[in-house]
């Protein structure tokens, strides 16, 4: 009998997966943890992005690794196959798309986090805890009451759908999750601007309504939402019969960063009885800065809001939330009996409310734990000082812009967004955006702006300043100069009446 527990005990040895020598491995884990440290040191010493080279992509296909390899080996592959062609969000000169440049305190909790190897969807232990205490340190920065609920989730995009999916609950009721949306549920309809990220149309769609009954109003000469247009389609859809449920109003919209007017349309949700959500995924936490703060007045008024500490946050992707108010009527369009996810009134299967009760998701990562480190470590007020810059910085850029007579803004400069271009025709600045992404000096993306193709920088990244500004301006100027051969298109003002 000794002998076949020895034997069993051997092959579960055998069978680990852990170092065969800790002291082997612990001399490499340090050498990879100092490597990441020296890359975010010295992020400016290397392009801000460059094309990954046909040869690199050969490399990395392979057939399945059926048979072990040493560790130094695939960390070497890494170092040279994967890491020096990363998206670049972690430069200065990266400003194409609203990703936050992440810090070394946020890597080093992500770190943390999977040696813990913690599944965040339910039962009591203390990460969950610190995932609440951010919930409560949200409740109060957003002064929603303390019955309001929140949970981590990948992204804006996912607490976007599952805001619709509380709103369609309140709307429907619970029994709609059992018996489909059924022919009220076909006469749901919801509202949002024409400026609206891509993700609330997708997010109709999922929740089965479709995207036909989310209805695109009309912005004005700010970007955002037309509230007068927004209060007759509503009347309208009343009219024939349709029930209006939703309106999704933005805290930075996705192409110049506008806010909605949110304390008005805060102020027609409540008088139609309709859920009052807020996009906020970059443009909420300017909650943390005094100075910005102001600017999304009425946004404690909010159903339920969407954001995104990996953002203007800084932490590591990803790490997305949603916050609402009615914590009861969140619960009710996710939480589900099961026999295995039976709460108990002590031991590891206490501590209800369970995150899993809040979202569709029962496997879960400590997503929480980089935000909790990058909030206690910073504090708030000093990230609130970076988001401010990121919008002095913007404004630097617009005067850089309007003081060069080659370049043209194309929209107001709200918050840390710059939509311009050089006078010259689309193609041309198509060619520009995409010369300076190759050449390794910034990284600005295109977007389209009253028919015009826009050069847009988003300054997002704590560690931009001045210098990557300008770096941007001349690089603008070079390849406008090389692609247009130096001629700009000027418009002619108009002809004086005789």
């Amino acid at each position: 009998m000794n002998e076949i527990i020895r034997n069993t005990q051997a092959s579960v040895t055998h069978t680990a997966l852990d170092p065969q020598d800790w002291s082997e491995f612990r001399a490499l884990a340090h050498r990879m943890l100092d490597e990441a440290i020296d890359g975010i040191a010295n992020v400016r010493a290397r392009p801000v992005w460059q094309p990954i080279p046909d040869e690199v992509r050969a490399a990395i296909k392979s057939d399945v690794p059926r048979e072990a390899s040493d560790l130094a080996d695939v960390y070497r592959e890494f170092a040279e196959h994967v890491a020096p062609y990363a998206t670049g969000n972690v430069h200065p000169g990266f400003m194409g798309w609203v990703h936050g440049g992440g810090t070394a305190v946020g890597m080093v909790a992500e770190m943390l986090a999977a040696g813990l190897n913690a599944n965040l969807g339910g039962r009591d232990h203390m990460p969950i805890e610190v995932e609440r205490q951010i919930v409560g340190w949200m409740r109060r920065l957003f002064t929603f009451p303390e019955e309001a609920s929140g949970i981590f989730v990948t992204g804006t995009s996912m607490a976007n759908l599952m805001a619709v999916l509380v709103a369609r609950s309140a709307a429907l009721g619970t029994l709609a999750r059992q018996h489909g949306i059924g022919n009220d549920g076909a006469l749901l309809t919801a509202y949002t601007s024409r400026a609206a990220h891509g993700c609330v149309s997708r997010a109709m769609d999922i929740a089965g309504l479709g995207t036909d009954a989310l209805r695109k109003i009309d912005v004005d000469a700010d970007h955002r939402i037309d509230v007068a247009a927004l209060r007759a389609q509503i009347a309208a859809d009343r009219e024939v019969g349709f029930k209006p449920f939703l309106v999704v109003a933005s805290a930075g919209t996705v192409d110049v960063g506008a806010i909605d007017d949110l304390r008005a349309v805060a102020e027609l949700c409540r008088a139609e009885g309709i859920w009052f959500h807020v996009d906020g995924a970059f443009g909420a936490l300017a909650i943390l800065s005094p100075e910005l703060a102001p600017l999304l007045g009425g946004i404690e008024l909010a159903d339920s809001i969407a954001l995104d500490f990996h953002k203007w946050g800084q932490v590591p992707y990803d790490a997305g939330f949603l916050l609402v108010r009615d914590g009861e009527q969140h619960r009710q369009a996710f939480a589900q009996p099961a026999a295995y996810l039976s709460r108990e009134a002590r031991g590891l299967a206490a501590g209800a409310v369970w995150p899993c009760d809040l979202g569709p998701d029962l496997s879960r990562g400590f997503r929480a734990l980089k935000t909790w480190f990058t909030l206690k470590t910073f504090g708030t007020d000093r990230l609130g000082a970076v988001i401010a810059r990121s919008c002095a910085l913007a404004r630097y850029l617009e005067a850089r812009v309007l003081a060069e007579p080659r370049l043209e803004l194309l929209a107001p400069v709200n918050l840390n967004i710059v939509c311009f271009r050089y006078r010259c025709g689309d193609a041309i600045n198509r060619e520009i955006v995409a010369d300076i992404q190759e050449s390794g000096i910034a990284a600005p993306s295109g977007t389209t702006l009253d028919g015009k193709f826009a050069i847009r920088a988003a300054i997002v990244n704590h560690r931009t300043d001045e210098t990557d500004i300008d770096a941007l301006v001349a690089a603008v100027l070079e390849f406008g100069e090389r692609r247009s051969g130096g001629v700009i298109e000027v418009e002619a003002p108009p002809l004086v009446a005789q």
